[in-house]
């Protein structure tokens, strides 16, 4: 069953892939965007990382911390989302254990969309993250919470494929 709004949120602890040992229930007295991607080669989700990290001073001057979870082994982060250098934390997530825990879903359709989608390929097509290696990965379907200071769901957002996140502005909106 997804998790909604106003749901208390899942604490977990993970090391990212620099080695950082990370706490969702850590981040105490703050805001936190919690995002979970498909693979590390992935354009799309890649796209995304590069939002985030164009907008994080944006993000910290909103109070908000950045946590990101990849359905990637540490070696696939390094090679393809790694080498953004983000200032927030990326966890390797290869088994998918917070993905279970956050009821992220895998979805053939959602994964069609994406790809029929001429804008959204365009996009891709010239992101400079295009690559046909995370066309063979799992379908996994992104999702982002937006997880208040008591650590309660304020927006569970599960995407409808590949490159569909929340706005940044209605991120950054959250009052």
């Amino acid at each position: 069953m997804k998790l909604k709004d106003k749901d208390e949120a899942i604490d977990f602890e993970a090391t990212d892939y620099l080695g950082n040992k990370i706490q969702l229930f850590g981040y105490a007295e703050k805001k936190v965007l919690l995002t979970f991607f498909r693979a590390a080669s992935c354009p799309f989700c890649n796209m995304r990382v590069n939002e985030l990290i164009t907008n994080y001073s944006k993000f910290e001057e909103n109070e908000i911390a950045i946590i990101t979870i990849f359905a990637a082994s540490k070696d696939e982060i390094i090679r393809y989302a790694g080498k953004q250098n983000a200032p927030f934390p990326i966890i390797a997530d290869p088994n998918l254990e917070l993905f279970k825990k956050y009821q992220i879903e895998e979805s053939f359709s959602g994964m069609l969309k994406a790809l029929i989608n001429p804008i959204k390929m365009w996009k891709v097509m010239f992101s400079g993250f295009f690559n046909m290696k995370s066309v063979k990965e799992k379908p996994i379907i992104p999702a982002d919470f937006l997880i208040d200071e008591n650590k309660n769901i304020h927006k569970a957002y599960y995407g409808k494929d590949f490159g569909d996140h929340i706005p940044i502005t209605e991120i950054l909106n959250w009052k």
